[in-house]
């Protein structure tokens, strides 16, 4: 009976302390939502990432509430050369990983995501570390990969090219990003978690035979015109949401033209409509 009333007590104990943390974890995120970014972090922005003046003002705030809460949460490693982490390496990355959140009602602010580790620019590793590679393609050089252990690296070369030009559809942040937001179930299949359960039939439908096409065109040298979308997105269904999200929030324009049925899906799952600050 006494160890009974034991174990039943570290039970009780344990679940008050993580309903505590709970409740502390919402306190604390509310109260970073509420915080302005400071000036020094808005003027990295408007040299860096010119799209954050660009976005309707309610977006713009949302956007830095959620950075703010994601600079808190979120650890910074400096990698292969990299001397240190610097305010413009973390403000620059988590503006363009917090744009894909900003129109989400339920996202946990990357909830599987511990670390960012930076390179100063491309980089191997021979690990097989990332979710999908085979051996054949482990020695490759990287710009950025995403562990569904945890972790996102990127190369900063590559994240200030991205952050520098919002119309070519390569974007390395938005596209490792997007296969944390795909990862959120532990399975990286180019089916993040929708709102809703009816939403994943159309979801398969409109993926699935944009992807199929993508992957036609790509096999096919004489493929006329050139695919819209990069043709990385052939390799899996995963590459491919990646790839269609950098193309959702870099092109929107084009995509929406070219590709109505996909922009469609995206403009529903991510909440936001890209076409409403992006130049055409």
């Amino acid at each position: 009976m006494t160890i009974a009333f034991s174990v039943l007590g570290i039970l009780l104990a344990t679940v008050i302390f993580l309903i505590a943390r709970k409740v502390r974890m919402k306190s604390e995120r509310r109260n970073l939502i509420a915080t302005p970014l400071p000036a020094k972090w808005q003027a990295i922005l408007a040299k860096r990432f010119r799209i954050f003046n660009q976005l309707p003002a309610p977006l713009r705030s949302r956007l830095s509430g959620i950075m703010q809460v994601f600079l808190d949460e979120k650890s910074f490693e400096a990698c292969g050369g990299l001397k240190e982490i610097t305010d413009e390496i973390r403000v620059v990355v988590a503006a363009q990983a917090c744009l894909l959140l900003v129109g989400l009602k339920k996202h946990g602010y990357f909830p599987r995501l511990r670390s960012i580790l930076i390179y100063p620019g491309a980089y191997r590793d021979r690990r097989r570390r990332t979710f999908d590679l085979s051996d054949d393609d482990d020695d490759h050089v990287r710009l950025g990969e995403s562990w569904n252990s945890g972790s996102v690296v990127l190369s900063w070369e590559n994240v200030l090219a991205g952050a520098a030009r919002d119309d070519d559809g390569m974007n390395v942040v938005y596209h490792e990003f997007a296969h944390q937001l795909d990862q959120v179930d532990s399975s990286a299949d180019g089916a993040p978690p929708l709102p809703q359960r009816g939403d994943y039939s159309e979801w398969a439908r409109v993926f699935s035979r944009e992807y199929e096409e993508l992957v036609k065109a790509t096999n096919d040298p004489q493929s006329h015109p050139k695919p819209l979308l990069d043709t990385y997105g052939a390799t899996n269904p995963a590459e491919f949401f990646a790839v269609s999200t950098e193309t959702f929030f870099e092109m929107p324009h084009d995509l929406k033209e070219e590709h109505p049925e996909l922009f469609e899906q995206l403009a529903k799952y991510f909440g936001v409509n890209p076409t409403d600050w992006m130049e055409s």
